[in-house]
């Protein structure tokens, strides 16, 4: 992995970032905080570094909330259209990325799940669900 330049924003477009490589970190997170931020099975997140991070537009833009029982986690929305944004742990150390806002392919996979004895009740692994290319029809 090199040391690519990553772009992420977020629904709106009001808030953009950049990310640059090397990424060395990205997994799946199934607690239940992760679950609850995101809406959905699992968090899909990038570890980088303070330094390979950069808000490029709508910093201001940037919600925070910090639950005050967590050691490290917080979480990070655009205020306007409330996209999950990266968000920086509580001890400064990392900003972590929630994937589907980037705008490109980071170049790196997921490399492991963790909270896996969190994983939500409903959650199935998505290689064992039907497949569209685009929304099915109604009788599909």
């Amino acid at each position: 992995m090199g040391n690519e330049s990553i772009l992420g924003s977020c629904l709106c477009g009001e808030v953009k970032y950049q990310i640059n490589g090397p990424f060395s970190v990205f997994q799946y997170c199934h607690c239940s905080r992760c679950r609850k931020f995101t809406g959905s099975a699992h968090a899909s997140n990038i570890f980088v570094p303070p330094e390979q991070f950069l808000w490029l537009q709508g910093e201001s833009q940037v919600g925070r909330f910090e639950p005050a029982d967590t050691r490290h986690f917080a979480t990070a929305f655009c205020q306007r259209c409330g996209s999950s944004l990266p968000w920086m742990n509580k001890s400064h150390t990392l900003y972590i990325v929630p994937a589907g806002t980037l705008d490109s392919d980071p170049g790196i996979r997921p490399s492991q799940n963790i909270f896996w004895d969190s994983k939500a009740a409903w959650a199935i692994e998505t290689c064992d669900l039907v497949k569209f290319d685009q929304l099915p029809g109604r009788h599909q």
